[in-house]
């Protein structure tokens, strides 16, 4: 329990962001009785899926952009996004705070789902994926404000794109979204004035918000 309370300690938003992906996970599995069929038979995944025809029609349709990041295909698909969710995560949110890491993740995952319904409208979409790919991105802007080796970042980048073309069971546009939700932010981020890092931030988040609506 004390290793708990000082990982909180050091990065609540992170721990917060992990404990509402389980959370909801926990849901949807108790509603459709399933440990990896969870988003079936779930009126929690019903009412949050992120699906084109969905958020059409929805007169609340940025809800299910925000909502869609909390769901998860299967203890799999949570255990990977909440494990590198604790790994980009934790770093990110310690070089630039808890409050704009909160704002950097949203427009990360706002944006990517705007991507998604705009260019994949027909595929229904869940997962934290996009925010992260958004993180991954700005890992590197971590690394250089540090004068690290950029190669592991860089490394990690090229293999989940890789893999985001390998496999035919993620999103596509979800993790493109996320990379270049994080390349717009990247410029701004790591600015001396905290106002340019916060307008660029917030910018991509209302950009991602722009994308939804207009659907």
């Amino acid at each position: 329990m004390e290793i708990l309370r000082r990982w909180y300690r050091d990065v609540p938003a992170t721990t917060a962001l992990i404990a509402a992906n389980v959370l909801v996970w926990l849901i949807t599995a108790v509603q459709s009785r399933s440990l990896m069929g969870n988003l079936s038979n779930s009126q929690l995944a019903d009412d949050w899926l992120l699906w084109g025809p969905y958020v059409s029609q929805d007169g609340a349709s940025w809800f299910r952009a925000i909502g869609s990041m909390f769901l998860h295909v299967g203890m799999g698909h949570l255990a990977i996004n909440c494990f590198m969710l604790a790994l980009i995560g934790r770093e990110i949110e310690r070089a630039i705070g808890s409050s704009l890491y909160v704002v950097v993740y949203f427009a990360g995952g706002i944006f990517a789902a705007g991507a998604v319904v705009w260019m994949d409208y027909g595929t229904p979409t869940a997962g934290a994926s996009g925010a992260l790919f958004a993180l991954m991105v700005l890992l590197v802007g971590v690394f250089r404000r540090r004068g690290a080796d950029l190669v592991a970042p860089l490394v990690l980048i090229g293999v989940n794109v890789a893999y985001t073309f390998i496999s035919s069971s993620v999103s596509l546009w979800g993790h493109l979204g996320g990379l270049i939700a994080g390349a717009l932010m990247l410029p701004f981020l790591f600015s001396s004035h905290r106002g340019i890092r916060w307008g660029g931030v917030l910018g991509v988040l209302v950009a991602g918000c722009a994308l939804i609506v207009m659907v």
